[in-house]
């Protein structure tokens, strides 16, 4: 039985410290090691690291792509979680009134792969998803 390996991810956040209360305090990720520049989290389980990237002049709007009737926007990251825990933390962001961009629901309703999903913006703009499937063996249906 091979055990899944946690992955890496660092991005782009204009405000250092805005970023770390959102991380830390809204999605309850511990913090790490940081810098002037960059701090890690511990996203359930995987290595995200923040890193300090001024603001652009010019604002680039976000990308979208269509998918089952919605706007998903481009790119993004997250993580698949267990059933309970994607529930706990919709309620938890509904807490801390956060804007979706995705309201929390159910895609492909019937269909191979069908998912809770829900898609938000961190302070800096960049997309989060999380999802989680009833069934995970579904995590790869075609």
């Amino acid at each position: 039985m091979s055990t899944l390996q946690p992955f890496h991810i660092a991005i782009p956040v204009h405000d250092l410290e805005a970023a770390r209360k959102f991380y830390r305090e809204v999605l309850n990720c511990p913090e790490g090691r940081s810098d002037t520049l960059w701090t890690d989290f511990n996203l359930y389980g995987h290595q995200l690291v923040i890193h300090y990237k001024p603001k652009p002049a010019v604002e680039v709007p976000q990308h979208h792509n269509p998918v089952d009737g919605h706007d998903v926007p481009i790119p993004h990251y997250g993580v698949v979680l267990t059933w309970d825990a994607w529930h706990e933390l919709e309620a938890r962001l509904r807490q801390h009134n956060i804007k979706f961009v995705i309201e929390p629901g159910i895609r492909f309703k019937g269909k191979p792969g069908e998912q809770a999903t829900m898609f938000f913006l961190d302070p800096s703009g960049n997309a989060l998803e999380f999802k989680a499937f009833k069934d995970i063996s579904q995590l790869f249906a075609v």
